[in-house]
């Protein structure tokens, strides 16, 4: 016991660093969860400022029962192309780089738990729940804003 015991005090200095730890695994949890809803919100709203072309709203509105020839038809047909303008470039780029910075977060944190510390793995469990908690009525608040702002 006494071998565990001083493994485990090099492992941890201290009780104030181990909660700092879990702090900040917990704070990095949150961001991460609201990431997610900010990434979602940004491309509901890009695809909300894009408007479908004639023939995209025809072939969207067709049913389900198409055969597979008439949709291999349908993605033959000509469409309206757009020059893509400077912001939807810098949404793209917006995007990407929150797309980045979600997966690194999310691999930082799955180390974390694979450090295999109770403490550490408890502060991405109860970080997730919070930034869901938190993140999850800002997605109603933004859609809102989106739909007053267009």
């Amino acid at each position: 016991p006494e071998v565990y015991i001083h493994q485990l005090k090099r492992q941890i200095p201290n009780v104030s660093c181990m909660v700092l730890s879990v702090f900040v695994v917990l704070l990095l949890t949150v961001v991460f969860e609201i990431l997610k809803v900010w990434r979602v919100w940004l491309s509901s709203s890009s695809r909300l400022a894009q408007r479908p072309s004639a023939y995209a709203a025809a072939a969207f509105g067709r049913t389900e029962s198409c055969s597979a020839l008439d949709a291999s038809e349908s993605s033959l047909a000509p469409t309206e192309t757009r020059p893509p303008s400077r912001n939807s470039w810098l949404l793209h780029v917006i995007q990407t780089c929150l797309h980045v910075l979600q997966v690194t977060l999310g691999y930082m944190l799955m180390l974390c738990v694979m450090s295999y510390n109770v403490w550490i793995f408890l502060g991405v469990v109860l970080g997730s729940a919070l930034g869901y908690y938190v993140a999850f009525p800002l997605l109603g608040q933004m859609s809102l804003y989106g739909r007053v702002r267009h």
